[in-house]
């Protein structure tokens, strides 16, 4: 590395970077919160399953999270009380639990997604030009492909 001058500009962009998502997520999750009474890991749920070409496991889900098998029970357990999925043993392995979107989880989501793509265009694309979205963009999936790279299997 360069000079303590240069280390100390690097770490702080870097700070800036992180600082910047920080925020950015807790506004989305406030929105979220407030305008559907979900929780943004809710959402990250239903948007997953609806995604998938069908049920998904709970240690699959709990993966993609990053989540610890207890959370991601009790996180189902809630999204299962509210109506937004349904969960049931998986055929032939009755240990693994296979989760589910309902009607009421499919119709939370297009209601969160309205609302995140507004809070999104609000806080996230409207401080930009579109060519400096653009080019955040290509460079933050410049650096996730490289830290893929990096860690392999892990990441």
């Amino acid at each position: 590395m360069g000079t303590p001058a240069e280390r100390d500009g690097l770490v702080g962009e870097f700070g800036v970077l992180l600082a910047a998502a920080a925020l950015l997520e807790r506004i989305a999750g406030r929105e979220l919160e407030r305008r559907c009474g979900i929780r943004h890991v809710m959402f990250e749920v239903l948007l997953r399953l609806s995604d998938a070409d069908g049920p998904l496991t709970m240690g699959r889900l709990a993966e993609q999270l990053i989540l610890t098998s207890g959370g991601m029970t009790r996180l189902v357990d809630r999204m299962q009380a509210a109506g937004y999925v349904r969960r049931h043993a998986a055929p032939g392995d009755r240990r693994r639990q296979l989760v589910e979107l309902t009607d009421a989880g499919r119709a939370k989501l297009a209601e969160a997604l309205d609302v995140h793509a507004a809070t999104l265009e609000r806080h996230f694309a409207g401080p930009l030009a579109p060519e400096q979205r653009r080019g955040l963009v290509e460079a933050l999936a410049l650096l996730r492909e490289h830290a893929r790279r990096e860690l392999g299997s892990l990441g």
